[in-house]
């Protein structure tokens, strides 16, 4: 039985999902603006392991993911300079061009996590129709108001449930404690749905209240609305986006279909550096592509799988080296069971099947990664002994795990190893043919001497019943 913690509840529920065998799931994908970082890495790892695990348990997964191309202010606001049309300023771009630049750095860094493609990727800027449909309907219900300016803005006193998601009463939403306050509000709570915007801008679109463009979190209850219905599975996104922008996603769901869409709301913690958020707004990120050509990305993949998906991930470089010796000793030995029994798996038993039903019990229990590599390590301890003895079907069974945990849910890669061609000499080809003549002629003196002359030159001969082989010496 799949349990999640669900934010909007506070407490871990049985999973149930509103059509059997089906999950539809959306994540906030990233605003592109600037290469990724260690904190995307972190949230799309997590929801990559949560996207696997669902589909090991037998689900048809729909899972969408949006990309930020526009309405993302600086400071998360409603005041100030869209994140990608000021970062367009600096590298003297259209800002259509940062956008899609940054998307390609995006899917290249979850390419090389192994991360798992969405089933939908959807660019904010492609549903501007949508998104003012929206606006127009939040409008009509009375939970909305036009400012003289051309700005729509939520009002946020209109609609009782405010708060239901990060626990937040109206008196504590204190002005300007995250954000920018626009001018022209009516409350300093209200937030924005359509922003207005100067003439000579380049992203701008003709709206019923003047040419803007969408505010930040209209984009995701459109885009979730239009793929996944009134009412879906699962919202995952990072804890920094419970308040304001999931809060207000919950408000503007609720308005648009007459219920909160998401039946479990799922948020990844934070990376820090030196116990502060990491961001690129912060001046602390570190790019994935930097750490990923220092330590490698399936090295980055398991570092974040060491903690779980709720828990503060602190960037530690001698624990992401420890890491990556420890993913070095699991590829030697997924090799060293392979090479016995190349793809060949069979169910586990015994301790084999303890080890694996303990890793599905943990995934059960919330997605719990660090108790499953644990549970793997394990079995490199208990598997060493079998590939030793070579106990083709116990190692079948291992091979198993392999395949479908850390493989298919984990989604580690294992590198085969490098056959390294040996080359041998002729005068060692020539004093192993000897060695096996005399060995036909029953001379075990002329065989020894010519074994010792052989292992002299750094090889051994191995024989069988019929023939030898001529091997490296150790």
């Amino acid at each position: 039985m799949l349990k999640i913690y669900n934010t909007l509840t506070r407490k871990k529920e049985e999973f149930v999902p509103i059509v059997d065998g089906h999950v539809g799931m959306y994540v906030c994908g990233p605003t592109v603006y600037g290469m990724p970082h260690l904190g995307h890495a972190k949230s799309y790892v997590n929801f990559d392991v949560v996207h696997r695990f669902f589909k090991f348990l037998g689900y048809k997964v729909k899972y969408v993911q949006n990309i930020t191309d526009v309405g993302h202010l600086v400071g998360d606001g409603d005041s100030g300079e869209d994140k990608i049309n000021r970062q367009a300023k600096l590298e003297k771009l259209d800002p259509y061009e940062i956008a899609y630049k940054y998307e390609c750095e995006y899917f290249k860094s979850m390419d090389a996590l192994n991360i798992l493609r969405p089933s939908i990727s959807c660019r904010a800027t492609g549903f501007i129709i949508d998104i003012i449909e929206a606006v127009k309907q939040i409008l009509d219900a009375g939970f909305a108001y036009v400012t003289k300016d051309g700005n729509v803005y939520f009002d946020v006193h209109k609609y009782a449930n405010y708060g239901q998601l990060s626990h937040r009463t109206l008196d504590k939403n204190v002005s300007g404690e995250r954000v920018e306050i626009a001018d022209d509000k009516k409350n300093a709570e209200d937030f924005a749905l359509w922003k207005a915007v100067d003439s000579n801008a380049l992203m701008k679109w003709n709206s019923p209240w003047g040419v803007g463009c969408p505010g930040w979190h209209i984009e995701c209850s459109v885009l979730a609305r239009k793929f996944l219905g009134d009412e879906f599975d699962i919202h995952g996104g990072g804890i920094d986006n419970i308040f304001p922008h999931h809060e207000c996603e919950c408000a503007q769901g609720d308005i648009l279909t007459g219920k909160v869409p998401m039946h479990y709301f799922m948020h990844n913690n934070l990376v820090t550096v030196n116990g502060t958020k990491m961001g690129k707004s912060l001046g602390n990120s570190v790019t994935l592509q930097s750490l990923c050509e220092k330590f490698g990305a399936q090295t980055i993949r398991f570092f974040i799988l060491q903690f779980h998906y709720r828990s503060i991930l602190g960037i530690d470089e001698q624990n992401i080296i420890t890491c990556g010796k420890q993913l070095e000793k699991i590829n030697a030995f997924v090799n060293a069971v392979r090479d016995i029994v190349g793809e060949q798996v069979e169910t586990p038993e015994n301790e084999i099947k303890e080890i694996f039903d303990n890793c599905v019990e943990a995934m059960n229990e919330d997605f719990n990664t660090p108790v499953v590599v644990s549970e793997l390590l394990k079995l490199l301890k208990v598997g060493n002994t079998y590939i030793s003895t070579k106990d083709i079907k116990v190692l079948k069974q291992i091979n198993y795990v392999i395949s479908k945990m850390m493989e298919d849910v984990l989604g580690l890669v294992f590198e085969k190893r490098k056959q390294v061609e040996l080359t041998i000499p002729a005068n060692v080809k020539e004093l192993a043919q000897k060695r096996w003549e005399a060995k036909q002629t029953k001379n075990w003196a002329e065989a020894d001497k010519l074994r010792q002359q052989i292992a002299d030159l750094g090889f051994v001969v191995k024989d069988s019943k019929d023939s030898y082989e001529i091997l490296k010496g150790e």
